[in-house]
């Protein structure tokens, strides 16, 4: 990918959002583009197996808001189906697990950060809805660009 998130940022002042640098990339690909999948879930992750294990996501980037609840809601098992079906990358406002496993899946992995235990009780979960946190908001169809330097939303297609 021919792409630096600050030269996207410079060229495209008007046109892009930028999270904080709170998220770490726990996921073994390094530099991502693609359109937005959004996921709205309620602790647990029963919405988002579906979408990562029955559905392609060649081209896709699956954004995930768990609210910041202090449960993992991705892990190795959802990350070989991500990996399985050719997502770019998942950005979780949460938690994730697993993350000796997951380290050399090549699918970015972008979190809050760490936590052993996951909410085992299924809750329903949302897809296809507008959602928003660090200040910015996606939506189906935006398009994300993130490396080492940060993740950055889109509106429109910058490359």
């Amino acid at each position: 990918m021919n792409f630096f998130t600050a030269d996207l940022c410079d060229q495209h002042p008007d046109k892009t959002y930028l999270l904080d640098n709170e998220f770490k990339n726990y996921g073994g690909k390094e530099k991502v583009c693609g359109e937005v999948v959004t996921v709205k879930l309620d602790r647990n992750n029963s919405e988002l197996v579906k979408l990562l294990r029955d559905e392609s996501g060649k081209g896709k980037i699956v954004v995930v808001d768990v609210a910041d609840e202090y449960f993992a809601v991705v892990g190795e098992n959802l990350m070989k189906f991500a990996f399985k079906n050719n997502y770019e990358g998942i950005i979780v406002n949460g938690y994730v697990r697993d993350t000796f496993q997951i380290k050399d899946i090549p699918v970015a992995l972008f979190a809050r950060g760490t936590c052993s235990r996951k909410y085992i009780p299924v809750t329903e979960g949302q897809r296809g809805v507008n959602i928003s946190f660090c200040g910015v908001n996606f939506c189906e169809g935006d398009m994300v660009y993130a490396d080492m330097d940060g993740i950055v939303l889109s509106k429109e297609k910058l490359i």
